[in-house]
């Protein structure tokens, strides 16, 4: 048979005798038609890319595509017309492109993007023909890794390369990865509020003060699609030693060494910033309620699509939150930055009010804000590379080597066939409509994830009055240290709604026992969990730091202080009190927390936070199916809410653990969730693409799968499969 001669960048195809007759065949490399004659008839062809100009080779099935080439120092792009055919691959055209440019420059990080169909032609082996691309298209070449301004947690700007045509996940774990922040599955995208929604604080909203000092990180982009290596973060690393001091180096400098903060200050960001003004909080947005944080949930990007996709442009701003709530091994020693991100979300999430606390709480969080603010101005940063770990697993080896040895030590690891029990004298009150709030005095047992309780001690080896089963309810402190108050609120899920109940207890010590047992077993754990005693003692030590009363104040002068105590807490509190008494109400909280270390005084911040009421709950605006009015859907780490918009009470609540399958129906944006015992609900988001919703579950149920023993590897493909749905 006949044959072509081929150019080595070429990939060889079989060509076969035809009679004489001429057989188009194509070359999948390029995507170039040849014409094959026996040698009677023509002699052997040799095209190559350099050739590719004239209709006549191609035949009257070509056409000219338009393309234009971003360049980086222009503000208008160069315009190409190619000619092409259907059959050409989406790589020869970059390459017949590139060298009809002649710049001399590493187009390396380029690509085709299509705006009409807003898509990245990534797949180089595809035809036009295959990407549906006609005469009619215009097609931009543009770099993949642009700049984008993000502003922090901490309200600081930064300025870096981020993929725009990687998925919005693999983006940010790039960025994570630039910023030093490990666990990436825990943020993400949100765009900016939109300031035209509230014109009368357009205005104040244009400029932002904060925003004025950007940190430029732009030297370096981040490795397009790059994969962090299993042990980037493996606490069995090497340490590695400064070759000037012989100190262990910073276990953040160490992991992340390839990081452009590493090369300037990779503490810069693990700094708390300075106290605003009050007249810079006060011009800052608010929301007022539940329905206004709804709408600040409606700008989460998507995480199965590229910045591009989405419209986000070079240049644009964004800001990287904490998404999730679910914050998996806090450890100073690798978490120096992560954990001042999570404070300062935090910090500015009680600040603006977008999380309601008592006054109680806020004095205690304004304490903890003055303490952590006067430490990052005098202390250096610090260094865990020494400390010790210890964890569950090391833990139970050493109480094994030592009753192996016959020695004796501190029960922290239960016996887990000894399930432990509380009994005691408690009160409980039912609340019905148009009844006083009267509590009643019983003999509560607590075992297992059940409460029980009897008229009497001497009754109580008979049957209950009744028998609460609390897994999966919600558990709600009702505190108020001052007032000698410590009650537990219990919303235990029923068929029809949730059974509302309050247990008061009568000292801290009862209080401390009883909610740790009670918020064990909403997650299916018991007492015998190592994690009991544990939680104990971060409920006696929260209820410490309330207490006001339990060291007198030793600085008498509050004059002398440097404090500006509107800086501390939200607008709400500041109308209540005069600044001289709110002074003086924060020194007494302050001196619960004066001994605690920065990074102590940062995780016991986390903490209460963490325990307030409505943490990590996000909202949205839906309509469930087979009702005609708007309801609020709240979005936790364990569980979905269903809240009456009118009186912002909870109605039902169901859990994840329960979900048996869940997806969307995308042709009436509708998501659909089945639970065990034959409960399915399904509702349409108002105020977001119910993607988000979607993605929001699915998230969660992703960040469950996560354990120690994965040595931090993600599996994106996973992630990917309960987020992105099928549209």
């Amino acid at each position: 048979g006949q044959y072509a001669k081929l150019r080595e960048r070429d990939s060889i195809c079989l060509l076969a005798s035809t009679n004489n007759n001429e057989l188009l065949l194509n070359v999948e490399s390029v995507g170039v038609y040849f014409c094959v004659a026996s040698s009677t008839s023509r002699k052997e062809l040799e095209l190559g890319p350099d050739e590719m100009t004239s209709s006549n080779d191609y035949g009257a099935s070509s056409w000219e595509l338009n393309v234009q080439v971003d360049q980086p120092n222009e503000d208008s792009p160069l315009e190409f017309k190619l000619r092409v055919t259907g059959d050409f691959h989406v790589g020869g055209v970059m390459l017949k492109l590139v060298e009809q440019i002649l710049v001399p420059q590493d187009w390396s990080d380029h690509a085709l993007w299509w705006e009409k169909k807003k898509c990245w032609l990534l797949k180089t082996h595809w035809t036009l023909d295959k990407y549906g691309i006609q005469a009619d298209a215009k097609l931009l070449y543009t770099p993949q890794h642009k700049s984008l301004k993000l502003q922090l947690p901490n309200m600081k700007t930064v300025r870096l390369k981020v993929s725009f045509s990687s998925v919005v996940f693999r983006a940010v774990v790039d960025i994570c990865k630039t910023l030093n922040i490990r666990r990436p599955e825990e943020l993400s995208l949100l765009k900016p509020r939109d300031n035209n929604s509230k014109k009368k604080r357009k205005e104040k909203n244009n400029k932002h003060p904060i925003d004025e000092d950007i940190l430029d990180l732009d030297q370096m982009p981040t490795s397009p699609g790059s994969i962090a290596s299993p042990g980037l973060y493996s606490k069995t690393m090497t340490p590695i030693y400064d070759p000037i001091n012989g100190t262990p180096v910073s276990s953040t400098i160490t992991w992340f060494s390839d990081s452009p903060l590493a090369e300037q200050n990779c503490n810069i960001l693990a700094v708390s910033q300075p106290n605003l003004t009050p007249e810079v909080l006060a011009k800052m947005y608010r929301p007022q309620n539940q329905i206004d944080k709804a709408e600040l949930n409606a700008g989460w990007l998507d995480s199965s699509r590229s910045l591009m996709e989405q419209d986000i442009q070079k240049e644009d701003k964004l800001l990287l939150r904490y998404k999730y709530y679910s914050f998996f091994d806090l450890n100073p020693k690798y978490d120096a930055v992560r954990i001042n991100q999570l404070y300062e979300q935090a910090r500015w999430a009680i600040l603006l009010e977008e999380i309601d606390c008592t006054e109680e709480e806020m004095l205690l969080f304004a304490a903890l804000q003055y303490h952590i603010s006067k430490l990052s101005l005098l202390s250096e940063p610090q260094d865990y590379t020494n400390e010790q770990d210890v964890d569950e697993v090391e833990a139970a080896l050493a109480s094994l080597e030592v009753t192996l040895e016959g020695g004796k030590i501190d029960k922290i690891l239960e016996d887990i066939t000894d399930i432990p029990k509380l009994a005691d004298y408690l009160k409980i009150f039912r609340p019905k409509k148009l009844t006083l709030k009267a509590y009643k005095q019983y003999y509560f047992i607590f075992k297992d994830t059940c409460l029980s309780y009897f008229k009497n001690k001497e009754t109580s080896q008979g049957e209950p009055i009744e028998k609460l089963n609390l897994r999966g309810c919600e558990v709600v402190p009702d505190v108020n240290v001052a007032g000698q108050k410590f009650g537990i609120k219990l919303l235990i899920p029923v068929a029809n709604g949730m059974n509302e109940i309050y247990i008061k207890c009568h000292n801290e010590t009862q209080y401390a026992k009883w909610m740790a047992a009670c918020k064990l077993a909403s997650k299916g754990k018991t007492m015998a969990d190592s994690s009991y005693p544990t939680e104990v003692y971060d409920i006696q030590s929260f209820l410490k730091m309330k207490n006001v009363n339990s060291v007198p104040p030793v600085i008498r002068d509050p004059n002398a202080m440097d404090m500006n105590p509107e800086s501390l807490v939200s607008p709400r509190y500041l109308k209540k009190f005069k600044t001289k008494q709110l002074t003086m109400r924060i020194l007494e909280a302050y001196q619960n927390v004066a001994q605690m270390t920065l990074v102590e005084a940062k995780m016991r911040f986390i903490q209460a936070w963490q325990s307030l009421p409505d943490f990590g709950v996000s909202y949205f605006i839906v309509r469930f199916r087979g009702t005609k009015k708007d309801e609020l859907l709240g979005v936790s780490y364990n569980r979905l809410i269903r809240i009456d918009m009118a009186t912002k009470d909870p109605i039902t609540t169901w859990r994840y653990s329960n979900i048996k399958q869940w997806n969307v129906n995308w042709e009436i944006r509708q998501v659909e969730i089945e639970f065990d015992q034959s409960v399915a609900i399904a509702l349409t988001c108002l105020n977001a693409n119910c993607k988000i919703v979607h993605e929001y579950i699915g998230g969660y149920i992703f960040l469950s799968t996560r354990s120690k023993d994965q040595n931090e590897t993600l599996d994106e493909e996973l992630f990917h499969k309960l987020t992105g749905g099928q549209d």
